[in-house]
């Protein structure tokens, strides 16, 4: 069984505070997808970036205390790659991916759109660079059979079912017809699928509460961390989870465990 986890940080120093070590020893995680380090790497002791029997591979944001994803691999990949070859949002430290032969697994952080309609208007051209690239990975599996797994922030919730308070917030950021429109051709057209609803068609399972007021305690959340992967390794999905017996960050560790093995 192969293990992969999905967790944006919101601080990796800050998470490493309120107990991530702990979790990750009981956790096993094969592979950790990780968002908004908002550090880089001389900023990280060395227990951070390869801690327990992981190694960590990172890509920072150029601006401090900003962005940056990193992935925590149990067994080395043939290698790691970053960014998506757009240099307005490579130096903000959105994706980094690992490769084995028969599989690639992306971490990446969409950037959000909440702050102001000049975010948004990055949030849109994001979108628009790493459609392509998405394509381009599905392209490649159909050709090669190589498996894809994108574990991200998307900061996009797809559908009604996927915030609670999806009527207020049809003009906010994270929920705009736009962003919704460009998941669902993520999905339906390119072909990527949507892992966790394949075996959880539940309301209310959600990856992320603001801290504002009593969303945490009332479970007024957004699932914006998903696993998009291709069909292949989809189909090997056996169990997910959300972990919210402790929070190390506005956002819960999200796991799929896929009947797949490493290798070539």
């Amino acid at each position: 069984m192969l293990r992969i986890t999905s967790l944006n940080l919101n601080g990796i120093r800050s998470a490493y505070n309120k107990g991530l070590l702990e979790w990750l020893k009981s956790h096993q995680a094969d592979i950790l997808c990780l968002q908004e380090l908002k550090a880089h790497l001389t900023d990280i002791q060395h227990d951070y970036q390869h801690p327990l029997d992981y190694t960590g591979h990172f890509c920072a944001a150029e601006k401090k205390g900003y962005s940056g994803v990193g992935i925590y691999l149990r067994q080395q990949p043939e290698r790691v790659l970053t960014g998506i070859g757009c240099p307005e949002f490579d130096q903000e430290g959105r994706v980094i991916r690992a490769d084995w032969p028969n599989l690639t697994v992306v971490s990446a952080y969409l950037p959000s759109g909440s702050s102001g309609p000049e975010r948004q208007e990055a949030k849109f051209r994001f979108l628009d660079k790493f459609g392509p690239w998405l394509q381009d990975l599905m392209d490649d599996h159909k050709k090669t059979k190589r498996e894809y797994v994108i574990c991200a922030d998307w900061n996009i919730a797809h559908k009604e079912i996927d915030l609670k308070n999806w009527k207020s917030n049809q003009k906010n950021s994270g929920f705009t017809p736009e962003e919704r429109a460009w998941m669902t051709h993520t999905i339906d057209e390119i072909g990527f699928i949507d892992v966790f609803r394949t075996l959880d068609p539940r309301p209310e399972q959600y990856t992320w509460w603001s801290n504002r007021g009593q969303a945490w305690a009332k479970n007024v959340g957004w699932r914006l961390d998903y696993q998009l992967a291709t069909p292949g390794i989809a189909a090997k999905a056996k169990a997910t989870s959300i972990y919210k017996e402790e929070r190390f960050s506005d956002h819960a560790p999200f796991t799929i465990d896929y009947d797949f093995k490493l290798g070539a």
